[in-house]
Formats: C-alpha cells, structure tokens, sequence
C-alpha cells in the first residue's frame, strides 16, 4: 500500500512538472508559426510595445489564401476589448497564395461594407476607395508578400506593403476599427479565423 502510495506521488509530481515545463517553453517562444508563417509573440511599432493577440488563416474553400495576425498592447478576447484600447494596434497579413491585388482591395471593401450600418460605410467610402487604389498599384501580391495596417494614436491608420508604407495615414478615427471588423465583425471573412485572432492558440 505505501509502495502504491508513493508511485501515486511520483506520477502526480512528474505531471506538475511536466504542466510546468510545457507553460515555460510555451512563454520561451519567440514566435508562433501558423501555415508557415511566423509571427514575433512581441514587437515594436514607432516604438510602441505590441504583444501578439492571436493569428491564423483565411481559407477560401480548401485553399489557405492567407495568414494574418493581430497584434495589441494588451490582450483582449471579444471585438468590443479590441475596439476599446487606446493604444497602437497592427493586422499583419503574410500571403501564402498569389492573388490580384486589385480584387483583394474589392474584397476587404465589401468586408467593411458587410460589417457596418450603411450610413457610417458611406462617411468611409472615399477612404476605401484609396484603399483600394493602394491595392491596385501593386497589381499582384504573391505568396510571402506581406502588408501591415497600423493604428498609430495622435496619427491615423498607416498601411504599408512590403515594408514600404503607402503615402499618409488615413486620418478618419474609425477607419482602423472599419477596416478590423472585415476579420472581427458580425460577417467576418472567415469565422475561424477571428476565433484565432481573438486568442485562441495562441
């Protein structure tokens, strides 16, 4: 019986351990790979600290079209928590396919559309519609091409495509959290995806 007792310690012990190295390498990591793409759990943005909130993929059909992730400056778990902080914020896009630029500005376009009252979509259509002449001046992103957009306090929302970013911020307070609700609205792009960047896996 104390023999049983004491294998009954160890094996209790071991998985305390085991709980506790698994969270310790969980923290140690630098980055989270998803479909290939690694994304820093932390970075700076015009030096502000962001952590990484949550990421995964938008699939059309059977296809990964792209990996995206959001960071923030703390976490949050629902688009209100999101909306809510005051801070810089970043969506960053890895594509893992080749697509028409052009069709994916139309496509974020009808995301914002599919994701707000229609009188507020009307105030933000001449900023969509630079939006997407910023997409369409690139005719294609290939697969490993990225592009960020940035919500920088006191500036606006900065979009950049390949590291280059793509002439002034949008100045429109909303436009940033229009932009998010493509990923983060009642209609997301894909509802899987907007569990992910919300925290899931991450």
């Amino acid at each position: 019986m104390g023999q049983a007792s004491g294998w009954c310690r160890l094996w209790v012990w071991l998985g305390v351990v085991g709980l506790a190295l698994g969270a310790a390498q969980a923290v140690a990591q630098p980055s989270l790979a998803v479909g290939g793409v690694n994304f820093e759990r932390q970075l700076s943005v015009q030096g502000n600290a962001l952590q990484l909130n949550g990421a995964g993929l938008r699939y059309k059909a059977v296809f990964k079209v792209y990996a995206a992730g959001l960071y923030l400056p703390q976490a949050a778990r629902t688009p209100d928590e999101v909306a809510a902080q005051p801070g810089a914020k970043r969506m960053s896009i890895t594509m893992l396919r080749d697509i028409d630029s052009n069709e994916l500005g139309k496509l974020f376009t009808r995301g914002v559309e599919d994701n707000m009252p229609r009188t507020q979509f009307a105030k933000l259509v001449p900023g969509l519609i630079r939006m997407s002449e910023i997409f369409s001046s690139h005719k294609k992103l290939v697969a490993g091409d990225v592009f960020t957009i940035d919500w920088l306090p006191g500036q606006g929302t900065l979009i950049s495509v390949k590291g280059q970013p793509q002439g002034e911020p949008f100045k429109e307070p909303e436009f940033f959290n229009a932009l998010l609700g493509i990923w983060l609205g009642k209609a997301p792009a894909d509802h899987l995806l907007k569990e992910a960047l919300l925290g899931k896996g991450v």
